[in-house]
């Protein structure tokens, strides 16, 4: 495979009301010329406990605008979801922080992605600490006002919270942290409007954990003869360092990719497996719990899960390995995340929160 390496760098300058300044960098480019995607025979799993859920005329608001919320399961497994930080609304610098996009958690941070709809395929990656958040015994209401009060508290919760730079995030909906190697990743998925690619290359970028700012990205073509896929919305690695999407190729299937990423080459098969049930409309986010090893595809009010080890080469996967949960209120699940112990965290719209599961297994 030949390679062609470029050097890019890349000025921004994007503010919601008023211009932010931001400085220059540079990150490298690869463009891989071999294709990036294996198609192989597939078989239709009838995942039939899964029930797809369509995308509501109004979604269902936070009910408690600033104290805390629950969302929980109305079928399937039992699990509740309680709110654990009220994320700051507005931002930083009075950026209009309502739309976060995507979380992910590596130790003690918490990342999640911010892309204002006004900035168009731009965005940026803010990390909150955890740890210094808890030493705080930070409520959710005093972070939700990190950047609106000037109070004591409200100034240290400020300085365990660190804003990275604007850069191009598309849509923005798939920041993920490899367990393997400890890098930060997500697809680059510029869109012309909601869902419809700006063009049929794929880009995902490697992105500093210190410094939530691109460090390397591949272009590549996920294309086999006739088949081909723009690239993914979502994403998500196991321990074992493989990364996995999924998507809706028609109303109710689901089709589940898993492929490897590295610093050269980006690969990624078809899974032999399509599930006849996909979980809902709308492809928000697919998470992996290390604990349990299961993988989840996410919807808004709607979650299946199945065995991520039964994907493995022409796949093992039947309808009793694939499990859903309902959810009520009908919030809309921008994110989905595990902690190493199998605690989950759950980003939700309408008002911006992080919620965490009561179980580690579900």
């Amino acid at each position: 495979m030949k390679f062609r390496y470029i050097w890019l760098v890349l000025l921004v300058g994007l503010g919601f009301s008023l211009a932010t300044s931001v400085p220059a960098h540079a990150y490298k480019i690869v463009r891989q010329r071999s294709s990036a995607l294996s198609v192989g025979r597939l078989r239709r799993v009838n995942d039939s406990a899964v029930h797809y859920t369509g995308v509501p005329r109004r979604y269902s608001h936070a009910k408690h605008l600033h104290s805390s919320n629950l969302i929980k399961s109305i079928k399937g497994a039992s699990v509740k979801f309680k709110t654990k930080y009220l994320l700051p609304y507005p931002g930083y610098k009075h950026q209009a922080w309502g739309n976060p996009q995507s979380i992910a958690t590596s130790g003690r941070y918490l990342y999640v992605v911010y892309c204002p709809t006004a900035w168009k395929n731009k965005g940026r990656i803010v990390r909150y600490d955890m740890t210094k958040l808890d030493g705080l015994r930070a409520t959710p209401r005093q972070v939700q006002k990190a950047y609106s009060s000037n109070a004591k508290k409200e100034r240290a919760i400020r300085k365990a919270i660190k804003v990275g730079p604007v850069f191009t995030t598309g849509h923005g909906q798939s920041l993920a942290y490899n367990w393997k190697n400890h890098h930060l990743y997500m697809w680059c998925d510029k869109e012309s409007a909601p869902r419809q690619p700006m063009n049929q290359y794929g880009y995902i970028s490697e992105i500093s954990t210190s410094k939530m700012k691109v460090l390397h990205k591949i272009r590549f073509r996920l294309r086999s003869h006739k088949f081909s896929v723009p690239g993914g919305h979502v994403l998500t690695f196991d321990k074992y360092g493989n990364a996995y999407f999924w998507s809706r190729p028609s109303t109710y299937r689901a089709y589940i990719y898993k492929g490897r990423i590295s610093r050269n080459k980006v690969h990624f098969r078809l899974t032999h497996q399509v599930l006849s049930h996909g979980p809902g409309t709308r492809v928000q986010s697919m998470g992996y719990n290390p604990h349990t090893g299961k993988l989840y595809l996410v919807s808004d009010g709607s979650i299946a899960n199945l065995p991520a080890k039964k994907l493995n080469g022409h796949g093992h996967l039947t309808k009793r390995n694939v499990k859903w949960n309902k959810f009520s209120p009908r919030r809309e699940l921008e994110g989905l995340t595990f902690a190493r112990n199998g605690r989950a965290y759950l980003l939700s719209n309408h008002n911006p929160e992080v919620l965490t599961s009561n179980r580690t297994s579900w």
